[in-house]
């Protein structure tokens, strides 16, 4: 029950941002006093922290001055980095501290060239964690591409990355930082971010467009967790007439053409032949518009889209990365062809935004939904605190003793 009421607290200030402990207290129909104590409790362990600031004042008492020191309010900590967070991406790897409280926008500290192996990537993030603040971090949180068992911490496919599928990341990352390691489908670590920071976003779809395309999806405020370890494949659906080879195996996937080699590639093929940069592509679409190549490859990513929709019951779509960089015609043209592919539109509102990738923000929140108050001794990189977790320590210890073998 503690525990559930520690889940609790700290998911309505992730929702909140700040707030005093009586409005924690009233929002969640919990008492003063045991708010107020797990408030202490999570002080102390230095998952929150306080700051100045004057409460709000009731309606009735306006006009009246209120005596006695400003209400001391709460947040998730802003000032001591907790995780190591890496983005294993297909071009290029990412590194940054990042404390609980994140930021809206992603700040990463360091990158390098993702090398063609294990051996080079993990050579390089030695590299990196010799050049990090020296702290006693709480576990490492990894963005993986492809098809990951979360909870297993494995990569099982991976079209972009295949080396990845042959290596224990989870062992390789340890020789680097001995704390747990959480692996996170890149998706699912988007969905999550958006989720953290909107929390009025209670169902969508979620559709990354960059170096491959995925998607994931939220439902009542959850990240929906799927039977099988995929999530969302929405790139590698085949397009009829598409005969371009993909990194899965297959011909003729959706990747092939709306990832940003796909779009280029394409464009060159109107154009003449020569592969341009993303810059001069966009500079050429913002004065000709949506070509018919172009229109031809958003008709077809509408059409999976707008089946995933119809599958899945849900009428709000979050479209993120490389797609909404585009001009805005862009976007127009396939939110429409959207709407008509979509059996809801017919009586109801279907409703498509794009939005930044808010990836740090969904690493964190898989960081205290796993290490800091982990619910399940199912997940490895929990089965190494559960009994030692940040939000289970004696008071007066700022970090939880982890086992460097979590994840073995």
């Amino acid at each position: 029950m503690g525990r559930l009421n520690r889940r609790a607290l700290l998911t309505r200030l992730q929702h909140l941002g700040v707030a005093s402990r009586a409005d924690l207290a009233k929002s969640l129909g919990m008492s003063q006093p045991t708010a107020g104590k797990i408030a202490e409790e999570l002080l102390e362990l230095g998952v929150l922290e306080e700051i100045d600031g004057a409460e709000p004042a009731p309606a009735s008492s306006k006009g009246r001055v209120k005596l006695g020191r400003p209400g001391r309010l709460l947040r998730l900590n802003r000032t001591v980095p907790r995780f190591v967070a890496l983005q294993l991406g297909v071009s290029e790897t990412c590194v940054s501290t990042l404390c609980l409280g994140v930021s809206f926008s992603d700040n990463w500290q360091h990158r390098f060239k993702t090398p063609g192996s294990a051996e080079l990537w993990a050579h390089r993030l030695k590299a990196i964690a010799s050049r990090l603040p020296s702290a006693a971090y709480w576990g490492v949180l990894v963005s993986v591409p492809g098809i990951v068992d979360d909870l297993a911490g494995r990569v099982l496919f991976s079209p972009n990355l295949h080396w990845t599928e042959k290596v224990d990341l989870c062992r390789l990352v340890q020789e680097v930082w001995a704390v747990p390691v959480v692996l996170v489908q890149e998706e699912r670590a988007l969905a999550l971010g958006y989720q953290h920071l909107h929390p009025r976003a209670r169902d969508f779809l979620l559709v990354d467009f960059g170096e491959s395309v995925g998607a994931s999806l939220v439902v009542s405020g959850q990240l929906y967790d799927n039977l099988l370890p995929i999530c969302a494949e929405l790139g590698h659906v085949p397009v009829l007439g598409n005969k371009r080879p993909c990194g899965c195996g297959a011909l003729g996937c959706l990747e092939t053409l709306v990832s940003t080699r796909g779009l280029l590639q394409s464009f060159a093929a109107a154009h003449g032949g020569l592969v341009p940069t993303w810059e001069f592509m966009i500079e050429t679409l913002a004065i000709r518009g949506v070509e018919p190549w172009l229109a031809t490859t958003l008709d077809a990513t509408s059409v999976v889209i707008a089946g995933a929709l119809n599958v899945l019951g849900v009428r709000t779509v979050v479209v993120t990365g490389s797609l909404p960089d585009l001009p805005t015609a862009v976007m127009a043209h396939l939110s429409s062809a959207i709407r008509r592919g979509s059996i809801y539109a017919r009586f109801g509102q279907i409703d498509i935004e794009t939005a930044p990738r808010h990836r740090t923000a969904g690493l964190v929140a898989a960081g205290i939904d796993r290490l800091v108050v982990p619910m399940s001794n199912r997940d490895p990189a929990a089965r190494g605190v559960a009994s030692s977790s940040a939000c289970d320590r004696h008071p007066g210890h700022s970090t939880p003793k982890h086992s460097v073998a979590a994840n073995s």
